[in-house]
């Protein structure tokens, strides 16, 4: 989602006090402070003024209260937390650790017992999984600073906002606006975006405007700037000696923008910065100079100021027993988070009001303030949370965005003699991986190997000591390997004893860095890269969960272009702002000739141009991309028309075609013949072996051989979709939605998503589908969502991953792949039809088969998408009998095995499709007649076809969209479109 200002609207209890709206008004300026606040609504004062003539004196205090909750504590805390609500009527509770289901029970009832209603907060700076098991946390902000994309910091506030809204939850206490300009910094640190200080505006302030369009209050933290000390706050109070120049020009920037902004609330810290107020012992949260006379007289700020938690040693050492709350409401804040006592801080307040230290009147604009914010918070129309698929609904979407996350954060920090990213033509077989920290090889690892399947692996834990250091240094020295990859796990997030990276560690670590070209990876606090500076090759990965591991080996391995930057500075030449980018390695580039080179006329290959143009004239297809290659060399590349006939976008050399059944040889089968070269896969083994799934049904029994020829007596395909249409024919709302959810993530088109586990009912359907006639050729597309099925089994990965990884990656192929959608813009790919009878629009970018969009865009008899040149290499991979650009993806046996004829009963090989074994006595020859017996391929119901003769050494890719608009569309075939042209590339050979 790209962030888009939102600029916030003021309103507030009189001309002077006000509160931030959650109403967007896009386009309207932010109102400084000398414009007049906006008046509440004549709905939103008749609630506060009635609510407020209910509560007695000591309950209007107890407004401004907020207490500690928990969910994982147990009967006797919730006896405590339930004995201030209804005893000492408080305003609000702050959660804590626990669980969701818990929480929202325990938010239901709290609320159930309260007189007014409680405005619940929590501080989830990286969402509900910093507090809450079961959801999944988003990255801390210093790896959101690595972006520098307030579209991004947007799109995490506006996450953590829906969450919160989802759990009954009114008040975030972040973003923290904090600029931690200190490595030391024992509590701020990685919370913060950052040293940059407009980086940390930028950033902060887009987060702020998502967690507030999504209805909630955001908080910017913790006022003036905590970045700068080596002091916690939870433990000591921090003392900050900066000039009141230097924390205008630096901390107070932040606060200022946000403040411009619209921001709902403001956090202030326990701090003792003598520029803003001298008296000793005296923290800002308590400080009259800071609150009032500062962040309210000097920065103009009027919405809702609430104090950092009371009980932090900060501020305890110096104030208990309501003491400390009668301080912080005497500086000016409105709300007092989690003091030490809710009944003790009631009585010093009133105890002050008796002495007038504090008048009524001066309360009572704090209580209506609080009063207000809960109105416009949505607490006078409370509903009960819905615990209905609560966790799902948590952590919907949750994926999506980390993975955007880190494409954009991880940042290659140092990148000496250009050794990254590692590809075939740079890197030798001997490289080895060392992980510290971890005992058992993790998402990283695995993939590591995926992209080096001969990368030698060594774990080695945070048990371990210097003795094993040295051995394993001298094991690794052994081998003599090429180069290395370091990486670094679990280490702490915080700086103390060296991020608690041991000895041992670092000894390792610093040994190999200075003997052998490394890259060293930081999994987790940036800084921790200060003991690796001397290091060759550096990248900073932030985190170090599953995501962050899978996309910094694509970085490595070249198939990710590294984006991030450093949002700290980590060494003296590694700075604040530094980061390494580099182009991607370029595909493999295949050599273009003239024909007669290879004996080619190029005369004759020029007609292909006419019969072509002659086709698109005659309404056979909107347009297409022809590639052809003779002897390994590129004798025609080209393409004719637009990409559908009512606009007039060009087909380009680049445009990416839906494949259809093409898919079937170049994902399934490729990753098929791979596995039986592993002995994996056995060709007369049956499929009960390899699926637990189909067990006990007839097809337990069935060959992998006879599901490759397509003679397993599977149904030809099954119109899934039929049974899902309502009584209008549209797509029946008990299984689809119009937006995604937690439980509807499949995605089948633009606005249409099915529910999670239907694929498997789909599975389930398939397995029972009535079986036919075994030995008998019937072509199905059920043979291959087996086969697909089968691959994922054996990998445990996803079919579009493992082929990606063992194929299309290490070839170099820039289009080639599943669901583009994710990796393309829609003028990159061409619509197919423009359906009426399931999906109701034109399909582009979404595969056009309905079973495979059914499947979520991957399936193992469509879904793959292409431009013609990736595919040419493909197919000339096969041609050099599995080997290509001095790696051997295939054995060569395998390849003449599965691509021969093998079958008495049709013309199909293991999976490819071939000639007719009569074609030259044929009246229409398939698919051509100039194609001899060894040629092989497969066509698909898009209009695609591809084909590999190795007598003649060509290669024919045939790419079009025939089917946009209309489906039904037979003039390709009828008119032998296909045919006639790769028999040309027959006629001009000599």
């Amino acid at each position: 989602m790209m962030y888009r200002p939102v600029v916030r609207a003021m309103a507030g209890i009189c001309a002077v006090v006000a509160l931030c709206s959650t109403a967007p008004f896009p386009g309207k300026p932010p109102r400084h402070k000398s414009q007049p606040a906006a008046m509440p609504g004549d709905a939103a004062q008749r609630w506060v003024d009635s609510v407020f003539n209910q509560l007695s004196p000591d309950e209007r205090i107890a407004q401004l209260i907020m207490i500690r909750a928990h969910s994982n504590l147990g009967a006797e805390h919730v006896q405590q937390v339930v004995k201030d609500i209804q005893r000492n009527k408080i305003g609000g509770l702050v959660f804590f650790q626990g669980g969701p289901q818990r929480q929202a029970a325990l938010t239901n009832y709290y609320q159930s017992i309260s007189k007014t209603p409680l405005l619940i907060a929590i501080d989830a700076e990286w969402g509900l999984g910093m507090r809450l098991d079961s959801v999944t946390p988003f990255p801390k902000n210093v790896m959101i600073g690595a972006t520098q994309d307030s579209s991004i910091a947007y799109a995490e506030g506006l996450a953590i906002g829906r969450q919160c809204k989802r759990l009954g939850v009114q008040i975030n206490f972040a973003p923290d606006m904090d600029v931690n300009n200190n490595p030391n910094n024992p509590v701020i640190n990685d919370r913060s975006y950052g040293e940059n200080k407009y980086n940390v505006a930028s950033l902060g302030v887009a987060a702020i405007h998502g967690m507030q369009d999504a209805g909630i209050m955001a908080s910017a933290k913790h006022f003036p700037g905590h970045g700068d000390t080596e002091v916690d706050s939870h433990l000591d109070l921090p003392s900050i000696t900066k000039t009141m120049a230097q924390l205008d020009s630096l901390e107070l920037y932040p606060f200022r923008q946000a403040i411009a902004a619209g921001v709902s609330s403001v956090m202030v810290a326990h701090l003792f910065v003598p520029a803003i107020d001298p008296k000793p012992h005296t923290p800002t949260s308590i400080s009259r100079p800071a609150v009032t006379g500062l962040l309210r007289g000097q920065l103009g700020y009027q919405g809702v100021v609430v104090t950092d938690a009371l009980e932090m040693k900060g501020l305890s050492k110096y104030y208990s027993k309501g003491q400390e709350s009668l301080q912080s409401l005497l500086a000016g804040n409105d709300l007092l988070e989690l003091p030490s006592t809710a009944s003790g801080s009631v009585a010093a307040i009133r105890k002050a009001i008796r002495k007038k230290k504090i008048s009524w009147d001066e309360v009572n604009v704090h209580v209506k303030k609080v009063l207000l914010a809960k109105y416009q918070l949505g607490l006078a129309n409370l509903q009960p949370i819905d615990t209905n698929h609560l966790t799902e609904d948590l952590n919907a979407g949750t994926d999506i965005l980390r993975q955007q996350i880190a494409n954009k954060a991880i940042t290659v920090v140092k990148n000496e003699n250009r050794l990254l990213p590692f590809t075939p033509a740079t890197i030798q077989p001997r490289v080895a991986v060392v992980a510290l920290g971890i005992s058992k090889a993790n998402v990283f690892v695995q993939q590591v190997k995926n992209y080096r399947p001969d990368a030698a692996t060594y774990l080695f834990s945070n048990a371990a000591d210097t003795t094993q250091a040295r051995a394993l240094l001298a094991q690794i020295r052994e081998q003599h390997y090429q180069a290395v990859i370091i990486s670094l796990h679990n280490y702490n997030r915080r700086p103390a004893h060296h991020f608690d990276i041991t000895d041992a560690q670092l000894q390792l670590m610093q040994q190999l860095q200075q003997e052998l070209p490394s890259v060293t990876v930081f999994f987790g606090n940036a800084y921790a890269i200060q003991y690796a500076c001397s290091a060759p090759a550096i990248v900073a990965s932030y985190e170090d969960d599953d995501i962050t591991q899978a996309t910094t080996a694509r970085i490595l391995f070249g198939q990710l272009k590294p984006q991030g930057r450093l949002p700290v500075t980590v060494c003296p030449g590694l700075l604040s702002g530094q980061g390494i980018t580099y182009a991607l390695p370029a595909p493999v580039m295949v050599p273009h000739i003239q024909p007669e080179a290879v004996h080619m006329h190029s005369s004759v290959l020029a007609r292909i141009d006419s019969l072509t143009r002659d086709a698109i004239d005659k309404g056979a297809m909107p347009g297409c991309s022809i590639f052809a290659m003779k002897d390994g060399q590129v004798v025609y590349q080209r393409q004719f028309g637009t990409l559908d006939p009512d606009r007039q976008e060009p087909v380009t050399q680049k445009t990416i075609y839906d494949l259809a059944s093409v898919t079937k040889i170049c994902a399934t089968t490729l990753s098929v013949m791979k596995l039986y070269d592993e002995g994996k896969i056995k060709l007369n083994a049956t499929l009960g072996q390899y699926l637990p799934w189909v067990k006990g049904t007839d097809k337990a029994k069935l060959k992998i051989r006879d599901i490759l020829l397509h003679q397993a007596g599977l149904v030809p395909f099954i119109p899934f979709y039929k049974t899902m249409l309502d009584a209008q024919g549209r797509p029946d709302t008990n299984y689809f939605r119009d937006h995604l959810d937690s439980a509807h993530q499949v995605r089948v088109a633009q606005g249409l998503y099915l529910l999670n586990d239907y694929p498997t009912v789909m599975e389930k359907i398939i397995v029972e589908s009535k079986l036919g006639k075994k030995h008998t050729y019937v072509y199905s597309d059920n043979d291959f969502i087996f086969l697909g099925k089968l691959v994922e089994q054996l990998t445990g990965q996803k079919l579009e991953d493992y082929v990606m990884t063992n194929f299309y990656a290490p070839l170099g192929l820039e289009s080639t792949g599943f669901r583009p959608r994710e990796r393309f813009t829609l003028p990159c790919i061409a619509p197919t039809e423009n359906e009426s009878i399931f999906r109701r629009q034109l399909i582009r970018g979404d595969v056009h088969d309905p079973g495979a969009a059914m499947f979520g865009g991957v399936a193992g008899h469509a879904g793959l998408f292409s431009d013609a040149q990736d595919l040419g290499i493909i197919l000339q991979m096969l041609l050099n009998n599995g080997g290509y650009g001095g790696r051997q993806y295939i054995q060569p046996q395998t390849v003449k095995l599965f691509t021969a004829y093998n079958s008495d009963i049709s013309r199909r090989g293991l999976g490819f499709d071939k000639p007719e074994k009569d074609n030259a006595h044929r009246e229409y020859h398939y698919p051509c007649r100039g194609a001899s017996a060894q040629t092989f391929g497969h066509t698909g119901f898009t209009g695609t076809c591809v084909w590999v003769d190795p007598k003649s050494q060509l290669v024919f890719v045939f790419l079009s969209n025939r089917v946009c608009p209309d489906g039904t569309n037979p003039k390709l075939s009828a008119l032998h479109v296909r045919e006639n042209i790769m028999q040309t590339l027959y006629d001009a050979m000599y």
